[in-house]
């Protein structure tokens, strides 16, 4: 479809409360394939509605595994448990980092592209990014999260030592 133009640190759309939506129909759909076009384009792992400047609770997930992009449409967190502390950084941050501690067992209850309800369980990574892209949906930004401690480049470079 389309990529779009992430919103970025300043952007006061970032700051807004997304609206649920209602509407079940192309538009919605050409939103959703727009993000993950974007999210993959960036090489993110989440990505919400608010970020492409669409102020409706949606948000997309790509953790890299074998279920692909996934589509969030009013979610709603039903459960949250266990602790990680983990290193995070956001398309709307470009070159920020830092420590922040998530749940590890995250479990949402959302609706799809045609309007029906389901729900998905995530741990890990997983989990993470489903409050990191919950929070977009009101307004936070990770930074915001009380737990934060930014990570220098140098730091960042030191902990992804090794990675690839």
């Amino acid at each position: 479809m389309a990529i779009r133009n992430v919103r970025t640190e300043g952007d006061d759309i970032l700051r807004k409360k997304s609206r649920v939506v209602e509407k079940f129909d192309r538009r919605l759909w050409d939103l959703l394939d727009d993000m993950g076009d974007t999210l993959a384009q960036q090489n993110g792992v989440g990505l919400a509605g608010v970020q492409v400047g669409a102020l409706r609770r949606v948000f997309i997930i790509d953790v890299g595994d074998e279920n692909g992009v996934i589509e969030f449409v009013n979610p709603e967190i039903l459960e949250q448990s266990g602790s990680q502390r983990v290193l995070e950084g956001c398309l709307s941050f470009p070159g920020q980092w830092g420590m922040v501690t998530r749940p590890d067992h995250v479990k949402i209850r959302a609706q799809d592209r045609r309007g029906r309800w389901f729900e998905r369980v995530g741990e890990g990574l997983m989990a993470q990014a489903m409050v990191h892209e919950y929070g977009h949906l009101d307004g936070h930004a990770f930074k915001e999260d009380p737990t934060f401690t930014p990570v220098s480049e140098e730091e960042l470079e030191a902990m992804t030592a090794g990675e690839g």
